[in-house]
């Protein structure tokens, strides 16, 4: 068998190959989810403040926040928003593959025309560029999801219900584009698992086309653990920005990423910007490493369905030309038997 080449998959096979992924990832933790959009959302009381946050109760840790949720609302309680989440999810990852796919065939056939690896500062740049144009078409459905995770029990809503409580809202229809600047600054987190996942895999694994299944999986966990520990305050900070504000701000939202930051820092030091990033390098972790398992399967039966695809139409022009040759032949004996 001839070997193996993403060049073969157009890019919104690789697209699909990348949210299918995600999405199956995504749904099999979805509780960790939950678990570290509470746990950023909610904010230390206060001496001023007569609630500490959004919720009542005031989670301790990843465990305490399962068992809590499990206690308050049941245990569907943490699939709360799944729906969303996952079309966001879906979304978000087939616009970030398609368009990383597109600018970085780009980039090697129109500038580096070359057959080298793009550089580290290459590929987070590629990677910046297809996580900016991702957002800017998905950044609705993640400020509803944010919204959903975060309402009470008494309190829940559809998507749709939601979107209109978000429009409703000071912000009106720009509402639903809250922390877009948040999430602009924040596509260095793909690049940076993405760009990671490509360097490391042309360090440990050279001359490997495809990757077997713990391989990709361990590249895809190492690369978003890097990510997330180097973006973890920003992430907190779009969670704040598009979730209800504390109550303490008597419904004022924030309107910069840097606001809640210096809000959470004037309350719960400079540790609270790294809040909840136990469960979300867990999620990372076990997201990332799936998703690129996943996806290096998906894509490899692409490329052998496009190559048998490519076979036999091969085979069927080759039968048609045949056809062709041989009635054209038939007919040339028959036009000569006539004269003679």
């Amino acid at each position: 068998m001839a070997a193996l080449s993403k060049s073969e998959v157009p890019p919104w096979g690789l697209a699909v190959a990348g949210s299918t992924g995600a999405v199956i990832a995504n749904a099999l933790v979805y509780p960790l989810d939950i678990v570290k959009t509470r746990l950023q959302v909610q904010v230390k009381k206060h001496h001023t403040d007569e609630h500490d946050s959004t919720h009542d109760k005031h989670y301790e840790g990843t465990m305490h926040a399962i068992m809590s949720i499990i206690e308050d609302e049941g245990l569907h309680g943490l699939y709360s928003g799944i729906g969303g989440s996952l079309l966001g999810v879906a979304s978000t990852n087939f616009a970030y593959f398609y368009w990383y796919s597109t600018v970085r065939t780009l980039y090697l056939s129109k500038i580096q025309k070359s057959d080298k690896f793009p550089s580290t500062a290459v590929e987070l740049s590629l990677g910046a560029v297809a996580g900016a144009l991702a957002q800017l078409f998905t950044i609705p459905i993640a400020v509803v999801t944010t919204r959903q995770q975060t309402q009470k029990r008494g309190e829940r809503k559809g998507i749709f219900a939601t979107g209109k409580e978000v429009v409703d809202g000071e912000d009106g229809v720009t509402g639903l584009w809250r922390g877009l600047k948040a999430s602009l600054v924040l596509v260095v987190n793909p690049a940076i698992t993405y760009g990671a996942y490509q360097r490391l895999r042309e360090v440990l694994y050279p001359t490997k086309i495809t990757l077997r299944a713990h391989e990709a999986f361990l590249l895809g966990a190492l690369s978003k653990m890097m990510a997330t520990i180097a973006t973890q305050p920003l992430i907190v900070a779009k969670v704040g920005l598009q979730s209800r504000p504390p109550p303490a701000r008597q419904g004022k939202p924030f309107k910069s990423f840097l606001e809640v930051m210096e809000y959470i820092v004037q309350r719960e030091g400079p540790l609270g910007l790294f809040k909840g990033i136990g469960p979300q390098i867990l999620k990372g972790l076990i997201v990332q490493g799936l998703l690129m398992m996943t996806k290096e399967r998906i894509e490899i039966s692409f490329i052998l369905l496009f190559r048998y695809m490519r076979t036999m139409r091969k085979e069927q022009l080759e039968k048609l030309a045949k056809a062709a040759a041989d009635n054209a032949s038939k007919a040339a004996a028959q036009t000569k038997r006539a004269i003679s």
